[in-house]
């Protein structure tokens, strides 16, 4: 499969800046969803770049670093556990998607607004051209790549809230539903970064303050 045919059909209709984005955290229990949007230079082919879920660590932090030199322009955006209780998920992704494109900038930090958007399976309430694709992130390198800078961001942030809430395990799973993280949630009850509205009808110990969790 091509991965830049969508870009290059896209660049001979004249479109210049086009951001890519995607998601990770969608499905976790805890912590935010994170978006990541990628503007790549035109032509531009990086070997090997595939959806991050796909990748094992040590090649999403090898081609983070590579994606973080080679790109015109990055924007991250984040919904934290309480709005996404607020909104429910699915507004808080195409939240996340959308603070993502707003904080596009070059590495010098000068913002960039893009001309067309590529999204991974969703459709944006943005002024801005677009097309949501399909497994995107398997089809588009542009959305691979922002899959990986979403990943690997992500991520860092659960290794460092894992020393706040070292009983959870969270530098291992990230926060998604393993059979140790619910483990955990029956013994210990949910963080105050836990998503209440992700939890339904699981029976678990009273919520513990920050005190008890390490802070």
């Amino acid at each position: 499969m091509d991965l830049l045919g969508v870009e290059k059909a896209l660049h001979q209709n004249g479109y210049r800046k086009i951001a890519c984005i995607d998601e990770v955290g969608r499905g976790c229990l805890l912590g935010p969803v994170t978006a990541a949007a990628v503007i790549l230079p035109e032509d531009l082919f990086l070997e090997g770049v595939n959806d991050s879920k796909k990748l094992s660590p040590k090649k999403r932090e090898k081609y983070f670093e590579i994606i973080q030199k080679e790109a015109l322009a990055i924007g991250i955006g984040e919904v934290s556990h309480g709005e996404i209780d607020e909104i429910n998920i699915k507004n808080a992704t195409k939240k996340a998607m959308l603070l993502a494109i707003d904080n596009l900038q070059t590495r010098s930090g000068e913002k960039v607004v893009p001309d067309y958007v590529l999204v991974d399976a969703e459709t944006l309430a943005t002024h801005l051209p677009q097309e949501g694709i399909i497994q995107g992130d398997s089809k588009v390198q542009g959305i691979a790549a922002a899959s990986i800078i979403a990943k690997v961001t992500r991520d860092r942030l659960l290794v460092e809230l894992s020393h706040k809430y070292p009983e959870y395990g969270l530098e291992k799973h990230k926060g998604y539903g393993t059979k140790a993280h619910r483990e955990a949630l029956a013994k210990l009850g949910p963080t105050p970064i836990h998503r209440k509205s992700f939890l339904g009808k699981m029976v678990l110990p009273t919520a513990k303050s920050d005190e008890n969790h390490g802070s």
